[in-house]
């Protein structure tokens, strides 16, 4: 018996075959995911970074009006969108020194940055999950060739009524083939998936930790002209 890729593919039979290319299609299914997101996170690292440097400058307690009012134009990325939602919801509170409108606006710029924090959070997180997928049941597809495998041994020693090493060798080569073929698929889906995964909770914590000092700014913004109200009020 030719025991090499080619020979073994060709002894196996139809259901091995289709384990074959289940698992064929599951890994390249997860590369495809995998690369897609990777070109996505550098992408929008980068029109992250690039706001970041945009906004620096003008992104004070000072300035905050001007900030709001600032277009921005072309892709802004995960912090970008997430920042400007949180600037619009201060920019439609107006300028009003009443402190029960400031806390209003106080609380609808909290609640517009947790939704787009959760929203971007959950657009990184597209299609990660075929890769949770993957690596948790490619093993278990692979387990199945390999019972099937050796039922199918179990099948000719007992129509050939001899238990030679020559009569089973065909079925256990194929169990083994679906067994290495499922943990060669699962492996790298694992690898991919956790290294994403990290990512994702890596700019998680970027989003929380810029809304926090967005949050910052607008209460010494509104601290601030409360006391200069009620200054010009004496």
């Amino acid at each position: 018996m030719d025991f090499s890729l080619y020979g073994l593919w060709h002894s196996m039979g139809a259901f091995a075959k289709g384990i074959v290319i289940t698992l064929a299609i599951m890994s390249l299914a997860s590369l495809l995911v995998a690369g897609e997101r990777l070109i996505i996170f550098s992408r929008s690292r980068k029109e992250s970074l690039r706001f970041a440097e945009q906004l620096g400058g003008v992104l004070t307690s000072d300035s905050l009006r001007e900030a709001a009012a600032k277009a921005f134009k072309g892709d802004i990325g995960y912090l970008g969108r997430t920042i400007a939602s949180g600037l619009k919801a201060f920019n439609s509170g107006g300028s009003s020194t009443d402190e029960e409108n400031i806390n209003l606006t106080e609380e609808s710029v909290a609640r517009a940055l947790e939704r787009q924090t959760a929203r971007e959070v959950q657009n990184l997180k597209r299609g990660i999950s075929i890769l949770a997928t993957v690596s948790s049941t490619a093993p278990f597809v692979g387990l199945l060739g390999t019972v099937m495998g050796i039922v199918n041994s179990f099948q000719m020693m007992a129509a050939s009524g001899s238990g030679g090493l020559g009569t089973v060798s065909a079925g256990i080569a194929e169990a083994l083939v679906t067994t290495a073929f499922g943990l060669l698929v699962a492996i790298p889906a694992v690898m991919l998936f956790n290294y994403l995964s990290t990512w994702v909770d890596a700019r998680a914590v970027d989003l929380a930790e810029s809304s926090n000092e967005l949050m910052d700014l607008v209460a010494r913004y509104h601290r601030r002209h409360l006391r200069t109200a009620a200054q010009a009020a004496e």
